[in-house]
């Protein structure tokens, strides 16, 4: 048997969260709807849901880490379970929760991601996702069952969807208990099962929902849709869908936590003598006066016109910082000029004809 552990990247001390962490990202990269036709992958994707059905039940792992696999008919529940379809069982299998130690499997969660804008992030959005998911089957209405039918008591394990098993050890008996492999747990087989679902219960469907994202998110949160995931098996609840925010870079401001941060270029003159400015914020323009001999560097601070507080009130503040441009493009009358000024100031610069000889040596190897 392969070691759970090694399949999933993870130390055997890790916790729920890091087992979590490491299937949704294998998860991601080893779906079938992201390695079309990669048999190799698919088969990989299987092996790592197995893993995490495993460690992500504290019974389970608990088994898996003193015996190294489950005791008595069926292992750890139901990887061939019959019933699934090829898709299915690459897009579903393994992760799910149930809502008892019997009854119909909980749907998995899911993940998608959502591009906003920087304006998106401090006003606040409604954002529509698309997700491919599994929704009930209209047909059985999510029985599995062929209209006419129905589902009957599973002849295994007699409808309770465990198996027991009584050991002997040197402690004396010991009692162990397993999912069903014949039912998966569901307590319920069907025998004449929908033509339309294959007797899952659910079929694959593109889904659209519109999330009403809140001002105050930031680039690599995650927003958590109750209920919103993929539907269970036979009548199974959904799990969640968890929306991840990816922030597009923006032309002007960057965003460090609560505070917008941005640069302000004023030509060189203008710090000199000074001057008042309009500069255009996410909510609007403000004024900002520049005093005579500014320099670069200079940080002008507007106190709660940065970003929204996610978790608190308030917003943070907005910092724009002072960046005096040098003219590379004088025209030789402007040339006559700072050189007359910085000649009364008694600054040394070099002579226009140094500038002439260079250039003409540029020119001749251009």
């Amino acid at each position: 048997m392969a070691d759970y552990y090694d399949l999933l990247g993870v130390e055997r001390s890790a916790s729920a969260e890091e087992i979590k962490k490491a299937y949704r990202k294998l998860a991601r990269q080893l779906h079938p709807d992201a390695n079309p036709n990669d048999p190799a992958a698919e088969a990989r994707f299987k092996e790592v849901a197995e893993a995490y059905e495993v460690l992500s039940d504290d019974n389970k792992r608990a088994n898996f880490d003193r015996f190294g696999a489950a005791s008595g008919p069926g292992g750890f529940g139901g990887a061939g379970n019959a019933g699934f379809g090829d898709l299915f069982d690459a897009f579903f299998s393994g992760g799910a929760g149930r809502g008892g130690p019997t009854g119909p499997q909980r749907g998995v969660d899911l993940e998608v991601v959502a591009q906003l804008d920087l304006e998106d992030t401090i006003r606040g959005v409604a954002k529509d996702v698309e997700v491919r998911t599994a929704v009930s089957c209209d047909t059985c209405e999510a029985t599995g069952a062929a209209p006419g039918s129905t589902s009957e008591a599973c002849t295994e394990c007699g409808g309770s969807g465990q198996l027991r098993q009584v050991r002997q050890s040197i402690l004396g008996q010991m009692v162990t208990t397993a999912v069903c492999h014949r039912c998966g747990g569901e307590g319920r087989t069907v025998s004449k099962p929908c033509q339309q679902c294959s007797g899952e219960g659910r079929r694959v469907e593109d889904r659209s929902y519109t999330v009403d994202i809140p001002a105050g998110v930031s680039h690599g949160s995650t927003l958590r849709l109750t209920g919103r995931g993929a539907v269970g098996p036979r009548g199974g609840p959904p799990g969640d869908l968890y929306v991840e925010i990816r922030v597009r870079a923006h032309p002007v401001f960057e965003r460090d936590g609560d505070r917008l941060l941005a640069d302000l270029h004023v030509p060189m003159a203008q710090a000199a003598l000074g001057t008042d400015l309009t500069f255009e914020t996410i909510d609007g323009s403000i004024d900002i006066s520049v005093a005579p001999g500014a320099q670069s560097g200079l940080v002008f601070t507007f106190r709660d016109e940065g970003a929204p507080r996610l978790r608190s009130r308030g917003r943070g503040n907005l910092e724009i910082t002072l960046v005096v441009d040098v003219p590379t493009d004088l025209s030789e009358e402007q040339d006559a000029l700072l050189r007359q000024f910085a000649e009364l100031r008694g600054e040394k610069v070099k002579d226009p004809k140094d500038g002439k000889l260079i250039s003409k040596i540029r020119n001749a190897f251009s």
